[in-house]
């Protein structure tokens, strides 16, 4: 992993949404209704889309924070010792309180790297903002919110605003918060299956999203090429090819990427070429945190860029 940057000159990324304890399994077929199967190997960590692009950050050798809700309770203890673990400040919204905390069961299929998650969420969560939230995100380089724990992204997405701050919308389906946060938003990061109301395909929500006054809008498409629309100009980059082994999070892992590389100097598109190998760097190896032994300085200055203009 590089040698951490001096305090000082880290960026700082604020993280909002979701963590989940994930019990991953990976298997060589998905069992069938009534089966019992054997895994080749388990995994246990905190996991959920804004908890693992906080720890992608991190690991790129940025100061992340996330902020979520998790309460008092042992399954949580566990969330948040793995996080610390990683180079994550938690900001537990629900401290001092006992909530259920969402368990995902993933498993992975051998042969594919695919993944199937079965999980709780956090999109009609009542948690209310920590009192210090305005001034964590004061301090903030850039902000993160995924849609789970609307409130709390809600005034994160206000204060960042308030501040000019760069703030990244994970997009991977669309959530009833994301017409509150779209006002705010610079940048959009969606999946190829996020659509806007209305809309037909990844096209038409990037021109309802522009036109909703998102500067920004990038859709990735697994491993083909990323597609992107910003300020007048769309484009794509390609996506290098690799040994996929498992896919879990990798999403999660472009867009803590994303968030860390939009602190730095370079183009979108260039952003988007380096977020676009620290995710396929992360499908190339096995296990949810096994990955992050394999970021190195020249994953930071990955000077590769292939892009296509239209």
């Amino acid at each position: 992993m590089n040698a951490p940057a001096a305090e000082s000159t880290r960026p700082v990324g604020v993280f909002v949404g979701l963590a989940t304890l994930d019990v991953i399994h990976r298997v060589s077929a998905a069992p069938a209704p009534n089966q019992k199967i054997t895994s080749s190997a388990q995994f246990v960590a905190a996991g959920g889309p804004a908890a693992n692009a906080a720890v992608t950050f991190a690991a790129l050798g940025g100061t992340a924070v996330l902020v979520t809700a998790l309460g008092d309770d042992p399954v949580a203890a566990l969330v948040k010792a793995d996080l610390t673990a990683f180079g994550v400040r938690v900001i537990d919204a629900a401290e001092g309180s006992t909530r259920s905390v969402p368990v995902s069961a993933v498993t992975v299929i051998e042969s594919t790297g695919d993944r199937s998650v079965v999980s709780a969420d956090a999109v009609n969560s009542d948690a209310e903002p920590p009192a210090d939230l305005e001034s964590v995100v004061a301090g903030a380089d850039v902000v993160l919110v995924d849609g789970h724990h609307p409130l709390i992204a809600c005034a994160a997405a206000e204060h960042a605003a308030a501040r000019v701050t760069t703030l990244v919308v994970d997009a991977g389906r669309w959530k009833p918060v994301m017409s509150e946060l779209i006002p705010h938003v610079t940048d959009m990061v969606c999946s190829a299956d996020f659509r806007a109301p209305g809309t037909s395909d990844t096209t038409t929500t990037a021109a309802a999203l522009v036109a909703s006054g998102v500067r920004t809008v990038v859709t990735t498409h697994g491993g083909e090429p990323v597609e992107w629309w910003s300020d007048g100009s769309s484009g794509s980059v390609d996506v290098e090819p690799v040994a996929v082994v498992d896919t879990l999070g990798a999403g999660d892992a472009f867009h803590g990427a994303y968030a860390y590389y939009s602190t730095q100097s370079g183009s979108l598109a260039e952003r988007i070429d380096r977020s676009a190998h620290v995710a396929a760097l992360r499908c190339s190896v096995i296990g949810p945190r096994e990955w992050l032994r394999e970021i190195s300085a020249d994953t930071l200055h990955y000077p590769r860029t292939r892009k296509r203009q239209r």
